[in-house]
């Protein structure tokens, strides 16, 4: 077969915006074999070690977050983000690639700053209800940009006709049955399961007011309805901790901590409830499997998007919103033990979540970019 044209993918720093590209090369090369894809992504971030994973072809670029409360440190950004452009310029030059997608984070600016100077085709996609600050960077130069929320096109007022409601491009489904996905951690069939998950590094905040929770109930001040189990996805830095304070609390054997979770959409699915961030691919997932949520809104995240993402699903009816700040283990408990208690009312929410998901947005925004290879101009 005679190769293809090459599409850029550029995005990373955080799973949040490396996992969208991945989804989106797959569906593009299910679709039009002959296309070859290429990766710009951070040398600090996780697509350091997903990328040789997968095989491949990837530049990985010395860029660097801004921090917003040091502006000195901010000078690394800058420094990196010109050192990058050069890197990059290079790698078009070499492979001239025929259509850029960038799915945001630090490690996408560069190539789509490139490809906004040399006249590339440009696709953006934006996972968060509150675009990110190289969305809107980026903007000025996209021939076409798919957003996650009806609500980020109301931020994005110049991009007009040019901008789709696609969804969050996901992970495959799983193809392990749920009894399998539960065996694999010890959950039994008929168990109530509830996941908790702060992200792929797990969230301290998060793990806090769980233990407090737990430590209630050993105590005897909370009591577990019968059937109950939790699976824990502490994060790699914390499981050591996590399983001593288990240790202390009398090692329940309805606890199942984990570091990390492969087969998070395996877990979704296998799941009755989950405790949560509010991070949009996450988010995304959830919807997909149908999961009602307590979603714990990281109050850190910029321009406050997790909290807009946890607002825009508790008023669909999908999820309730519990502020990190003042939550307590008891508090916590009392709105899971709620939601256990009300099986119409999670149903209702298992209804509204899957009616807002949108499981082909991989292949919409797919389809699009094939198009734009097709017309090998901007339309």
């Amino acid at each position: 077969m005679r190769e293809g044209p090459i599409v850029a993918l550029s995005g990373g720093g955080t799973g949040g915006h490396l996992y969208p590209a991945l989804a989106i090369a797959d569906a593009l090369r299910a679709r039009r074999p002959d296309v070859r894809t290429m990766f710009f992504g951070a040398e600090r971030g996780l697509e350091a070690h997903v990328l040789p994973e997968r095989g491949e072809l990837h530049c990985l670029l010395p860029v660097h977050g801004i921090d917003r409360t040091n502006p000195l440190k901010s000078w690394r950004a800058v420094t990196g983000l010109l050192d990058a452009l050069i890197q990059v310029i290079r790698y078009f030059d070499q492979y001239r690639p025929k259509v850029v997608v960038v799915t945001g984070g630090y490690a996408g600016a560069p190539a789509g700053i490139v490809a906004g100077l040399i006249g590339v085709p440009l696709v953006l996609q934006e996972q968060n209800s509150v675009p990110g600050l190289v969305t809107k960077l980026l903007t000025r130069w996209a021939t076409r940009v798919h957003v996650a929320y009806p609500e980020a096109l109301d931020r994005l007022p110049l991009m007009g006709d040019r901008a789709f409601v696609t969804g969050n491009p996901i992970r495959p489904a799983s193809v392990r049955s749920r009894d399998e996905v539960r065996a694999e951690y010890g959950v039994p069939a008929p168990a109530s399961l509830v996941l908790v998950a702060g992200g792929s590094q797990g969230s301290l905040a998060l793990n806090e007011v769980l233990a407090e929770m737990l430590k209630s109930l050993a105590d005897g001040s909370l009591t577990r309805p019968a059937g109950l189990h939790l699976l824990w996805a502490t994060g790699p830095k914390h499981i050591d901790r996590t399983a001593c304070l288990l240790e202390e609390y009398g090692s329940p054997g309805w606890v199942h901590p984990t570091a990390y979770i492969d087969d998070m959409p395996g877990v979704l699915e296998a799941a009755d409830l989950a405790i949560c961030r509010a991070g949009a691919m996450f988010t995304a997932e959830l919807l997909n499997a149908g999961l009602p949520a307590v979603l714990v809104p990281l109050p850190t995240a910029a321009e406050g998007h997790q909290m807009q993402n946890a607002l825009a699903l508790e008023a669909a009816g999908v999820a309730v919103v519990s502020p990190q700040e003042g939550l307590t283990g008891d508090a916590l408990w009392t709105q899971v033990e709620t939601l256990l208690d009300s099986p119409g009312r999670l149903n209702a929410m298992k209804q509204s979540a899957r009616s807002l998901a949108r499981p082909n947005a991989a292949s919409a925004i797919a389809m699009d970019i094939e198009m734009l290879l097709d017309l090998g101009k901007e339309v």
